[in-house]
């Protein structure tokens, strides 16, 4: 058997970051920036009102008091960032709106605040000091500087700065695209009129896969015949980037994933030491094509049939590895600790993880609630894991949970 520990190396090893694109700009939000965006020229380019007001001389205010105010004329008048700029006359002040070049010779701007507002002439009452509510050349980012490192996820407010700098391209790692295959001759899809069991694994990973910022597709559910599941995911594997497969682990007859995929690549197959979801399998699969007779590697991950079971194994196993190919070094949920406010006994030997409900503050410390009957984990239901909004994690060497133990808790709500 094992340990969750050993299974989660292994499929990270497995796994490699997706070749960088280039992009265009606006169809990078969301991946991950595979390269430094450096600044080919100063950020801002040259100095700039930081306010609205006059630009002056800071020295030629000296003695300047409300009972005693600098009185100047106002030679000109800037309002526009594209103005080329003037340049700035001893005792004398240039009105300037927040943006605009700085005048050549003046060190800094007088504020609204400060002054009489006046058009022609301009009465102000305080002194700034030399570069006050100036933004100097390259105060956000110096030219030849890393303006976005690489391992930047490109968010709006990513995009918006990349873009100011004038790029109109970047290098990302591209979103993985994950095929999501359910198996079992029992399954129909929601909503069919056809006796069975609904699948509830393909849209609920389909989610899951989105909410990691990879690329879902998913696709109908596929009966255990040995013939048919070997078609449907050797077609599936032109397009997939990882795989995923649930069901069709137990060693029945009619369970046939085993044999189905050993000749597709090396997949083993193994009991993890976790509660629930002990039968898991993970494995590369050889997609060839055409124009590549010799095949890419392709991950791929077998999760348990139970829905509630699968969703666990996914945030444990897949879900990092999801992150690792596109580019994050932040693989892992967050987690807080958190007192129980029940007690159950768990497996002994292996690692659970018990879907919680988590409250609190980080003053007053967390609580955690089994969603549930937790002393019945074995039972545990897709409605009882739709109300959780953590995993409790319990070692592998404690059989008993206390009321008042601590628990490291893995934050399901973003």
């Amino acid at each position: 058997m094992r340990t969750v520990q050993e299974q989660l190396a292994q499929v990270l090893s497995m796994v490699g970051q997706i070749d960088p694109l280039d992009v265009v700009l606006t169809d990078a939000a969301g991946s991950i920036l595979a390269k430094d965006i450096l600044a080919v020229e100063n950020v801002p380019e040259r100095a700039l009102a930081a306010c609205d007001g006059y630009a002056v001389r800071s020295a030629d205010l000296e003695g300047a008091s409300p009972d005693s105010p600098a009185v100047f004329p106002v030679a000109h008048s800037i309002s526009s960032p594209v103005d080329a700029p003037v340049r700035l006359v001893e005792f004398q002040a240039i009105r300037v709106s927040s943006g605009v070049a700085l005048p050549v010779g003046a060190d800094s701007v007088v504020p609204l605040g400060w002054t009489d507002r006046g058009d022609a002439r301009v009465s102000m009452t305080r002194i700034p000091t030399p570069g006050q509510y100036v933004w100097t050349a390259g105060a956000e980012v110096p030219q030849g500087k890393v303006a976005l490192e690489a391992g930047t996820r490109l968010g709006a407010r990513q995009i918006a700065f990349a873009a100011s700098l004038g790029f109109k391209r970047v290098m990302v790692h591209p979103a993985p695209r994950v095929v999501i295959v359910p198996v079992g001759d029992e399954l129909v899809e929601p909503g069919s009129s056809r006796p069975g069991v609904y699948d509830a694994n393909g849209p609920s990973l389909r989610t899951a896969v989105s909410d990691v910022g990879a690329i879902p597709i998913s696709v109908a559910p596929v009966t255990d015949s040995n013939a048919q599941l070997r078609e449907a995911l050797e077609d599936q594997l032109v397009r997939a980037d990882f795989l995923i497969t649930t069901g069709g682990l137990s060693e029945g007859e009619n369970d046939t994933l085993r044999d189905v995929l050993s000749p597709l690549g090396r997949v083993r197959f193994d009991h993890v030491a976790m509660h629930p979801g002990m039968n898991q399998g993970f494995g590369q699969l050889t997609a060839t094509t055409f124009s590549d007779e010799s095949g890419r590697l392709v991950p791929l991950y077998a999760l348990p049939g139970h829905p509630a079971a699968a969703q666990i194994a996914f945030e444990v196993f897949v879900r990092p590895a999801l992150r690792a190919m596109a580019g994050y070094s932040d693989l892992y949920r967050a987690s807080l600790k958190a007192v129980s406010t029940a007690r159950w006994s768990s497996p002994a030997g292996v690692r659970q993880f018990l879907p919680v409900f988590v409250t609190g503050t980080p003053v007053e410390g967390y609580q955690l609630f089994p969603v549930g009957d937790p002393m019945r984990a074995e039972s545990l239901t897709m409605g009882a894991l739709s109300q959780a909004n953590a995993l409790a994690v319990v070692p592998e060497d404690m059989t008993e949970v206390a009321i008042g133990q601590a628990l490291h808790c893995l934050v399901l709500d973003d």
